[in-house]
């Protein structure tokens, strides 16, 4: 026979609002316990447990905080949620980053504190330590390594965050560079969180346009402008008691990030050309592979909304720095595409291209893993994947020696080096085993040492005085010599693709990440591309 479930405790030292949380959590069922005060909190928390702890923030002898620290603190993870005075987000963020479960905005309203209460019983109920509970934290976090898988320290840490990030309704924002999975990592905290029943919505904030952004966002009624033909509801509204997630929100023009504060301060959003606003209950995350702090401090992005936004923080690891998991990742990644193909047996790389994947660098991290892989199936003429199916990689990062540390040795696959110097390097297709190097001639039969070509990867190697940002100076001699050949091609990219040794899928790509963008519009307004516009 199930336990009853713990009475609620309120602390506040206005009678008048105890009363009304008292009466609101009773009709919804709740037995309820009141404190007017810190030292009498203490007490009630001294003599009995409690299923959810809601107090103010301002007590006549201290402050609710207090409760937060000491709770937070406490093995039992009780959770406590506060409530604030109208418009004082500082003190909200306060509290939520010192272990708060979410917060409520004086006035109160009915319909957010029903909902703040739903979430934190039904978070209670997964934390507890009872058989069920344990199996269904157990099947979460199942669900967080199907997400996120892999075995390294690295990911194995951003596993172990997840739970404890799922536990609060607090803003995330997730850190970590282009294709690092930090989606991924939004919707396993989403999974594991109370409002996993409810929407998980993503939205990349650099894809809509300036003039679309407030009714995406917040929705429009009809006739609101020209072409609202019926009302709509915006982001907000479809992830109403679940997620959202700001993919790149660092590309949020600045009126639009004061909209946002407002609409995070307020939990509540009006449609465009409405009379009146909505409640919406939210848990925004956000995810950006620039430096926000950097930003605010160049005046690029608000720095109260920064503040508001990063409560909680998490940063997802470079391919790079988990190499190990490669071999995991890749029969993941093909176990999906032999679903998505309808194979009844997934296609496997042979040891020679696995080999091949774990000593490459990955610039593009898990994104471009997938993108490379999903081509090579498309590829691959039999149930293996060979190392010429793989086609050309990056050779210009391999060149830099920007590789990660090979992986421990997991049998077939063996690491040793295929060229010189350290360097890996595609044996010819008709010899897969390394030749022998050549003897090596003396100085003295040595033939003279031709001139260097002049192209432009030497040109910008002369005259370097160290120390450099390595990474900056490849990263602007890969864009001279894309926009080389597209301005030989006329910026046709079908074309200019195999003068670069590239598909048109890795063009896009490096075009994408090198932000190579005004040259390709100013040609797109002057020219119409033989292949389309990206």
């Amino acid at each position: 026979m199930s336990r009853a479930p713990d009475p609620i405790l309120v602390i506040d030292d206005e009678a008048d609002l105890r009363e009304l949380l008292d009466i609101s959590m009773r009709r919804m069922g709740h037995d309820v316990v009141l404190a007017g005060s810190l030292a009498e909190a203490r007490e009630k928390l001294a003599q009995g447990r409690y299923s959810l702890v809601l107090t103010d923030m301002r007590l006549g002898d201290g402050l609710g905080i207090e409760i937060v620290r000491q709770l937070s603190a406490a093995p039992e993870r009780v959770p406590v949620a506060v409530i604030t005075a109208y418009g004082s987000a500082d003190n909200a963020v306060e509290a939520l980053k010192a272990g708060a479960f979410d917060y409520i905005a004086k006035p109160v309203s009915l319909e957010q504190l029903r909902s703040l209460v739903l979430n934190a019983l039904g978070r209670q109920q997964r934390d507890s330590a009872d058989a069920d509970a344990a199996a269904a934290a157990e099947q979460a976090a199942d669900r967080a390594a199907a997400l996120l898988p892999g075995h390294s320290a690295a990911i194995q840490e951003v596993r172990r965050s997840l739970s404890r990030l799922a536990r609060s309704m607090a803003p995330v924002v997730i850190s970590g560079e282009s294709g690092s999975g930090k989606e991924r990592a939004a919707q396993a905290i989403h999974a594991i969180s109370g409002r996993a029943a409810h929407p998980f919505v993503a939205v990349n904030c650099g894809a809509i346009p300036e003039n679309l952004m407030e009714s995406e966002f917040f929705g429009h009624v009809k006739g609101a402008f020209t072409g609202a033909d019926a009302e709509r509801g915006g982001f907000f509204q479809a992830a109403n008691s679940g997620t959202l997630l700001l993919d790149e929100v660092a590309d949020l023009p600045l009126p639009m990030q004061v909209k946002l504060l407002r609409a995070l301060q307020e939990r509540r959003v009006r449609k465009i050309g409405a009379s009146r606003e909505d409640a919406v209950d939210v848990r925004v995350m956000c995810a950006s592979h620039k430096d926000l702090a950097a930003m605010v401090a160049a005046g690029q992005f608000r720095q109260d909304l920064y503040y508001r936004l990063n409560v909680l923080a998490l940063r997802m690891p470079t391919l790079r720095e988990r190499g190990e998991d490669i071999p995991v990742l890749a029969r993941a990644i093909l176990d999906h595409l032999a679903v998505r193909y309808g194979d009844p047996r997934p296609k496997r790389l042979t040891p020679a291209a696995l080999q091949r994947l774990v000593a490459y660098p990955f610039p593009g991290n898990v994104r471009e893993l997938e993108n490379l892989l999903e081509r090579a199936y498309a590829f691959a003429e039999s149930e293996e994947i060979e190392l010429a199916d793989l086609g050309p990689l990056d050779a210009g990062a391999e060149r830099a020696g920007l590789m990660h540390a090979p992986a421990p040795a997991m049998a077939p696959v063996t690491y040793a080096p295929w060229g010189a110097a350290g360097m890996w390097a595609v044996p010819p297709a008709a010899a897969p085993a390394p030749a022998e190097p050549p003897p090596v001639a003396t100085p003295a039969a040595s033939a003279p040492e031709p001139e260097p070509a002049d192209d432009p990867t030497e040109r910008a190697c002369r005259g370097i005085v160290f120390p450099i940002d390595l990474t900056a100076r490849l990263e602007a001699v890969e864009r001279e010599l894309i926009l080389q050949a597209l301005a030989q091609t006329n910026f046709n990219r079908t074309a200019a693709a195999p003068l670069l040794g590239l598909n048109l899928r890795q063009l896009r790509y490096r075009i994408q990440q090198l932000g190579i963008r005004e040259a390709m519009d100013a040609a797109d307004r002057g020219a119409v591309e033989g292949e389309g516009t990206p």
